[in-house]
């Protein structure tokens, strides 16, 4: 079961893209946080980075979100590299950030996409700040959290939506809205990620994952038939009964037929 705890781990790189982008590159597979520190200090590929923020990218950052569960999500991003554009890549690292930073994924479902359709044009730092707060007070976070400390994780929010292209960079107190549409890939990558791990279908198509996207399940299940014509699976549904027959039967044939997608 997935820790819920609020933590400060955004504090470590927000997006954390080209600094991910670049690791990914160095990795190996088997080689663990300290190996692939190891390993980047010693490529010369971060000349402007200490030796310590190093480490805190690597193992606070890269280790959590994508060295996870045998590395499959590096491993995934990793191949898909070589053929993705560079949205799609970025919506996969959104994804594995926000699973590895619960409070990332429930400021994206609650204030981002709340936000969004109710048709507001712009997301404040404060309607941060008023999300924090009140996780704060409701005990989701460890321990409570100086006023200080509030406002950097409020920033560490809006500022992670930028570098994921929910919202436009700026020093700005508010931030424009930018449109959001998962990636075809994506939901493919996403469908047969929670499949393999043991979400049954009546329950994947409800999952949290894909209100990351503002998807609903009956988004869910649009998206799936899209999927199907693509032949990467078939779905059946029936009221409220949903059956997918997955084609694809490991995650090493979905890697390597998504990354020909």
């Amino acid at each position: 079961m997935t820790d819920r705890t609020y933590t400060t781990q955004l504090q470590a790189g927000l997006g954390m893209i080209h600094e991910t982008t670049i690791l990914l590159e160095v990795w190996q597979p088997g080689m663990d946080g300290p190996r692939l520190f190891d390993a980047a200090l010693s490529s010369g590929r971060f000349p402007n980075v200490s030796a310590r923020r190093l480490r805190n990218i690597v193992t606070e950052s890269f280790a959590t979100r994508y060295l996870v569960r045998d590395a499959s999500p590096a491993r995934s991003l990793q191949a898909f590299s070589k053929s993705w554009p560079a949205r799609d890549l970025h919506q996969l690292m959104f994804l594995f950030t926000s699973r590895a930073n619960v409070i990332l994924g429930d400021f994206v479902r609650e204030v981002y996409w709340g936000a969004y359709t109710s048709g507001h044009s712009e997301l404040s730092t404060e309607a941060a700040r008023e999300f924090v707060e009140q996780a704060n007070a409701s005990g989701k976070t460890s321990k409570q959290w100086a006023v200080s400390t509030l406002r950097r994780v409020a920033a560490y929010l809006t500022g992670c939506c930028a570098d994921f292209g929910l919202l436009e960079h700026t020093s700005a107190r508010s931030r424009r809205i930018l449109p959001c549409h998962v990636e075809g890939r994506v939901s493919a990558a996403l469908a047969y990620d929670l499949h393999f791990s043991g979400v049954p279908d009546n329950a994947l198509t409800a999952h949290e994952d894909w209100a990351l996207f503002g998807l609903d399940r009956a988004d869910v299940i649009a998206e799936l038939r899209r999927l199907s014509l693509k032949g990467l699976l078939t779905i059946q549904s029936a009221a409220d009964s949903i059956r997918i027959s997955w084609l694809l039967k490991t995650i090493e044939e979905v890697t390597d037929v998504l990354a020909k997608e």
